[in-house]
């Protein structure tokens, strides 16, 4: 546990001083976000159709930008006792994700990035997983259709299992990011990473299309897969996420 903190608070520490070193500079600031709520249907370690909650946060100033997530999800079923008296409420279902990212752009294509993931779900071969990373991001293609981020990094990862064990270490992290503007009112997107260490890969996709409704209020239909190559005896190494939301974006 106290590698795991020491760790985390020393990627907060960093990303937080940079952060402060910059925040003198002239420049708009630009603040933006999104709540989303909707259902979430899973299928791997649980095959439940969830409440799913989702609220993001980003701001932007000259150089530096910051991004933040969070998200949650849960079901419950409830079963009669054998004696057909009173319920019982079961957990059938339970997720929890947080996440920040910076970015401090060098030029127009090139950044340095510095994360910190937070994951807990009761239901999947881990527990919870926490990894932080930093490294370098080119902007390969941007204009006002499509963008296409690709990055670089390493970090630490550290895991808690279902079985009670825990993965503890160094990791290399790849990603991608693509946005597609398909038009005025609809945009797709597609996200990317792996965190390759020595006891496990974890690779996660997203994949989401978004509608405009009316104003600021949008429909979004997502995809998400996530597998982990190492699970404990008994665990689904792969876990798929099918959600659509109401978004409201501010």
């Amino acid at each position: 546990m106290e590698y795991r903190l020491n760790h985390f608070a020393l990627f907060i520490a960093l990303i937080a001083i940079s952060s402060t070193a910059y925040a003198a500079e002239d420049g708009g600031d630009r603040w933006s976000g999104k709540v989303a709520f909707g259902v979430l249907a899973t299928t791997g370690n649980s095959e439940t159709t969830n409440a799913n909650l989702n609220v993001g946060a980003k701001y932007d100033r000259e150089r530096w930008h910051h991004t933040a997530q969070l998200a949650a999800s849960g079901a419950n079923s409830v079963n009669v006792t054998d004696s057909g008296v009173g319920e019982e409420r079961e957990t059938t279902a339970e997720r929890y994700k947080a996440s920040y990212k910076a970015k401090f752009d060098f030029n127009e294509n090139d950044y340095l990035f510095g994360l910190v993931n937070y994951e807990k779900d009761k239901f999947s071969g881990y527990d919870q997983q926490i990894s932080e990373a930093i490294g370098y991001g080119r902007r390969v293609i941007d204009n006002d259709r499509h963008v296409l981020n690709l990055e670089a990094g390493a970090g630490f990862k550290q895991a808690d299992l279902r079985d009670g064990g825990s993965e503890n270490g160094a990791i290399v992290r790849l990603g991608t990011d693509y946005r597609w503007q398909i038009s005025p009112t609809s945009e797709f997107t597609q996200d990317l990473a792996v965190e390759r260490g020595s006891d496990n890969t974890y690779i996660e996709s997203v994949s989401a299309l978004k509608a405009t409704l009316v104003g600021e209020l949008g429909l979004v239909l997502s995809y998400t897969i996530k597998n982990n190559s190492d699970v404990p005896a008994g665990s689904e190494k792969t876990d798929t996420f099918t959600a659509i939301q109401l978004e409201y974006g501010f």
